[in-house]
């Protein structure tokens, strides 16, 4: 009836305005929102206004919202040119952005206008915002945090952009299905999105495969020239990011893989229909999917094709944005800044080099000296497996005049290292470019580290590790390249919109600076003094813990109390994450409250989320474990009160937004020296959890922040881990013989009790849980994790001091915002002063 009466009023107003505007020229306010839904369902979606469900309206709501984002998008590329300033390329192969809606409006200042809009029109903004798909275009915190810089970036005013691939279909959609992980496929794009702009110019080609030929140049000079190859079309797809409150907005450019042509004559004629298309669906193949799986050669072949195309075409761009006010390449590092974000993009080094060098004909000297003063790269790992290395051969076939200019970087690097270090082949072995071996390999991590003027990690310890375990020959030889950017989280997304009630608290008692300069939730302290206010911040975080346990009712048909203690552990599923290190500690709790019912424990909910890699069968067989103990544990009468045990499928940005406001307790417990950072301690930390962890990543500068008193430490340090594998003081049997309490724990997974007898199914984990030579060593871990967790009970049933501690968290968490990282980003690496 409301959207009737609406549509009819704008009808009214349209017959009497000669020449009216169109909404989105109009300013921003009730009325004008209202028009713009009403205006895209008609002209834009073809629907009937009247006849429009929540889907509709969510999508025409998103029209009206880009409508005011793309003339702010315009006046901020305007003034760019304007200023002639220095560009940031922010190259990423994944940006985890979930959705959109809610958080453009909020940074857009236009929140509270369309909440009232939709009311009119008789719908309430949380059911129209949950019709929005997560835009799942990457894996875990590396995309999450590229998301949350373009947010910073925006929030700043820095004059960048960033550059990926707009993949059809994102990570995969994760359903459970007797306890196991079962994959489908993550069809974002099945219906269109409302917030991406696909541009018919420009569109670059980008080659493949082919060969090499050499010739002189009419100088004489020697020139390399890339032919016969196979063409790939980029396709530029433009999404918008605002600013908050500043009328600032970049875009993530995103490109899709379009054939060269669309179909082959020559077999068509011949009736060959299969071949004839065969060619539009290789070519077509690159952007289909994020991170195809790399276990066998068609797969790593499609990961190499993915980096070169999408860095290939980012170049193409730079260098026509570049061309349009500068003719000289000496000011080209002047210009531009080029960020790469982990490996994956390593290939960009190479592929400027081929430009300067095959195209603009410049001489070697003259275009490494650009190249290395224009790259930066981010390292986001420790793990051996994630340092990206491609073999000579498959490098060799698929781009071989890269691999060509990876040899003569290699060969100029190693006489370099040869001077610096003579007549040591130790030295030159572990510093090539090339991994010798059965299988030559290119090590991706080194080209990246001498291609690049700053290499930067993403945590204290982590970039002190690149130093001392990593890169420890590089920094040697470039100690100035070294540095350390700690990561962030966008307090945007991660308090003002997923946790609006404790947002506006913190606003009315210390006013809304915090939003965008995070230390000022400082101001917070005094009041964990206050009865009255922690009595408030008690209610803020039940009624979140409300909403979570309705959700776990709705997805899981299983009843959880909001007053236990909501124990929380959301992350990718990885054995470094150690994740089963809790599941462990579940099963001695378990096992406690049977044999100690006299024992007064803290009621808890264990609540798990995070998805395997589907080849990762390890992994997959750990999610198992957690649901059969929710099976077990959470049909046990004696401790349905006391403990549930829970694992919500498919983890998204949009889920993370639910869970993380509501936990209690944040479970970070990575293997010390394994995580680079972490990014979910610093999200649970500014919705007030408590962090159980180990003396990894982040964690350290977490505790050096919020102090010792206020976090829950336990385990071994880096340098005690890597001790221990050296030296082994302690053996996981020895453990065991030591401590009944965990053999029992022990015995019930090897003896069946959790997988209906079956003794075989749960063999693989004991067995790397009980073998001296587990690299993540929990058993070792596993005796202090229990003492923290009683610490950690005896804590939460003290409700008042566990409040002052939770409050004293978010006051003090003002250093891990993305708005100081990109500051240090911009101001130290690109050389770009914020204001």
């Amino acid at each position: 009836m409301a959207i009737k009466q609406a549509v009819s009023a704008q009808e009214s107003k349209n017959k009497g305005a000669k020449g009216a505007a169109s909404p989105a020229d109009l300013p921003t306010s009730v009325d004008t929102i209202k028009a713009g839904i009403l205006h895209n369902l008609l002209t834009i979606q073809g629907r009937d206004p009247e006849r429009s469900g929540s889907t509709d309206v969510c999508k025409a709501l998103a029209y009206s919202v880009r409508d005011i984002m793309v003339k702010k998008w315009i006046a901020t590329q305007k003034s760019y040119y304007k200023a002639g300033e220095k560009r940031v390329y922010y190259l990423s192969l994944e940006f985890l952005i979930g959705r959109s809606l809610v958080s453009s409006m909020i940074n857009l200042g236009v929140f509270e206008a369309a909440k009232e809009a939709l009311a009119e029109l008789g719908y309430d903004i949380d059911r129209i915002s949950d019709e929005e798909e997560d835009a799942g275009l990457g894996n875990g915190g590396l995309g999450r945090l590229a998301a949350c810089f373009m947010d910073s970036i925006a929030t700043l005013k820095i004059p960048a952009y960033g550059y990926g691939i707009r993949y059809e279909y994102g990570l995969f959609t994760q359903r459970l299905v007797d306890g196991y992980q079962v994959e489908s496929p993550d069809n974002w794009l099945q219906y269109g999105t409302p917030w991406e702009f696909e541009r018919r110019m420009p569109v670059f080609p980008v080659q493949f495969y082919g060969n090499v030929i050499t010739e002189l140049d009419k100088y004489g000079n020697y020139r390399a020239r890339w032919v016969n190859t196979q063409q790939v079309m980029a396709i530029p797809c433009d999404m918008l990011v605002p600013g908050y409150g500043n009328d600032h907005v970049i875009n993530m450019r995103l490109w899709t893989a379009k054939a060269s042509r669309e179909l082959d004559l020559n077999y068509f004629g011949q009736g060959d229909y299969i071949n004839a298309v065969q060619s539009k669906v290789s070519s077509e193949t690159i952007s289909k999917v994020l991170y195809p799986p790399d276990h066998n050669l068609a797969g790593q072949e499609l990961r190499l094709r993915q980096q070169y195309f999408f860095v290939a075409a980012t170049f193409q761009d730079i260098l026509r944005r570049f061309r349009k006010t500068n003719s000289d390449f000496a000011n080209f590092p002047n210009a531009v800044a080029v960020q790469l974000n982990d490996t994956h993009p390593a290939i960009a080094i190479p592929e400027l080099m081929r430009i300067l060098l095959d195209i603009e004909g410049l001489s070697w000297e003259k275009s490494w000296n650009i190249c290395v003063r224009t790259f930066g790269y981010t390292n986001h790992t420790l793990m051996p497996e994630a340092l990206e290395k491609w073999s000579v051969d498959l490098m060799g076939r698929v781009l071989p005049r890269h691999l060509q200019i990876i040899y003569e970087i290699n060969q100029r690097f190693l006489e370099e290292v040869a001077q610096e270090y003579p007549g040591d082949a130790g030295k030159l072995r572990a510093m090539s470019l090339i991994e010798e071996g059965e299988v030559k390999k290119v090590r991706m991590a080194h080209l990246a580290v001498i291609g690049s003027h700053s290499v930067n990690g993403v945590a204290a310890l982590h970039s002190e590790l690149l130093k001392t375990r990593l890169f420890p020959d590089f920094y040697r030889m470039y100690p100035e390249r070294f540095n350390n950017k700690t990561n962030g989280i966008t307090p945007r997304r991660w308090l003002l919109q997923a946790n609006p009630q404790l947002a506006t608290l913190i606003s009315d008692k210390i006013g809304d600076k915090w939003i965008t300069n995070l230390d000022q939730l400082e101001k917070l302290e005094p009041f964990a003094e206050d009865a009255l206010f922690r009595a408030r911040w008690r209610e803020i975080k039940d009624s979140n813990k409300d909403r979570l346990a309705t959700y776990i009712r709705k997805t899981l048909k299983i009843e959880v109390s909001p007053r236990t203690l909501f124990d929380v552990q959301v992350k990718r599923i990885h054995e470094y994450k150690r994740q089963l290190l809790n599941a462990l500690h579940v099963i001695y709790l378990y096992q406690q409250m049977l044999q100690h019912p006299e024992e007064v424990f803290a009621p808890r909910t264990a609540v798990f989320a995070g998805k395997a890699a589907p080849s990762y069968w390890r992994a997959k067989l750990i999610i198992k474990l957690i649901n059969a103990l929710g099976e077990v544990i959470n049909n046990d009468p004696r401790v349905n009160s006391l403990l549930k045990v829970v694992f919500l499928p498919n983890y998204t940005v949009s889920q993370a937004e639910i869970i993380i406001p509501a936990a209690d307790l944040s479970e970070q417990i990575s293997t010390a020296g394994t995580e680079a950072s972490g990014t979910g301690n610093m999200k649970f930390a500014l919705n007030g959890a408590l962090t159980i962890g180990t003396l990894d990543g982040a964690n350290i500068e977490i505790r050096e922040e919020v102090g010792e008193e206020n976090i829950f430490i336990f385990g071994m340090t880096a340098e005690e881990v890597e001790f221990e594998k050296l030296n082994p003081s302690r053996t996981p049997e020895g453990i065991c013989q030591a401590n009944p309490a965990i053999r029992e724990v022990m015995d019930s997974i090897a003896g069946g009790a959790f997988s209906r007898g079956d003794k075989k199914l749960f063999q693989p984990l004991f067995e790397t849980l009980m073998s001296p030579h587990d690299q993540y060593l929990l058993l070792l871990d596993l005796e202090s994790y229990i003492a923290c967790q009683r610490r950690v009970r005896e804590l939460y049933l003290d409700q008042e001091n566990w409040t002052k501690k939770s409050i004293l968290n978010v006051a003090r968490i003002g250093k891990f915002s993305t708005d100081r990282t990109i500051r240090q980003y911009s101001e130290e690496i690109w050389g770009i002063p914020v204001e």
